[in-house]
């Protein structure tokens, strides 16, 4: 799908929502300037697909509102959510480093305000700001070890530990009442995506979330969760719960 229509009006870089968390918070007033200037700020809307996997990278893509699913396709043909991107996070950035084209797709899942740096612009600051590279190499080692972590996961924790530890990310980025107890909230994603982020399968998936019923951990109706105690689902994926 195609995206919706460009942004009337957007803050400057500087007071963008995800500034303080976006690597470009690196630059200095000057080269904030010129980002400004060069940027391209878009609305897309849920289902729209920012870029896909295989296309020429021409640039680099920051979130500054919205939520953003990051999808692969498996061998079987069928797609796999990898991971979410919250504002503030730069997307495409790898495969612009690197001089491939796209790894994944980036689609929305809610709607978006996305703003695009030209790869002009973008090698542009990056060589003239050690700072701003720093900073992506940074990112770079965070998500290689998130990634090391979620190998780890998979391989040691059972597939209702997984989800117990996915449920615990999701209350602390989207709960609003995470410091009471029940705690209620709107699942960003799927069930679908729910099981493709943690490995197993829809039905899986299904039995797993039954099974939590039962014994009391959370409540599913919908998209909508209570989780009756957060420390219980902690204790989920401790390692008393290891394979």
């Amino acid at each position: 799908m195609a995206s919706s229509s460009f942004s009337k009006k957007v803050p400057n870089c500087s007071a963008c929502n995800g500034h303080d968390r976006a690597e470009w918070s690196a630059l200095n007033e000057e080269e904030l300037v010129r980002l400004d200037r060069a940027r391209i700020a878009k609305d897309y809307l849920p289902g729209d697909v920012v870029f896909h996997e295989g296309d020429d990278c021409r640039g680099i893509y920051c979130l500054q509102e919205g939520l953003i699913g990051v999808r692969k396709t498996n061998a079987s043909g069928n797609s796999i959510l990898l991971h979410l991107e919250n504002p503030g996070n730069t997307m495409g950035y790898r495969a612009f480093l690197a001089g491939e084209q796209y790894h994944a797709s980036a689609e929305a899942l809610e709607p978006c305000r996305i703003c695009f740096i030209n790869g002009a612009t973008a090698q542009s600051l990056l060589e003239h700001s050690p700072a701003l590279g720093l900073r992506f190499l940074e990112r770079v080692s965070r998500n290689l070890g998130a990634a090391e972590e979620k190998i780890l996961q998979n391989a040691t924790l059972s597939v209702r530990a997984r989800f117990a530890y996915l449920l615990t990310v999701l209350v602390d980025r989207y709960a609003p009442n995470k410091e009471q107890s029940p705690i209620e909230f709107e699942l960003p994603l799927s069930r679908h995506d729910l099981a493709s982020m943690i490995g197993t399968t829809p039905e899986s998936m299904s039995r797993t979330i039954a099974k939590m019923e039962q014994d009391g951990i959370a409540k599913f109706s919908g998209r909508k969760v209570v989780v009756h105690e957060l420390d219980n689902l902690v204790g989920e994926y401790e390692p008393a719960n290891f394979l």
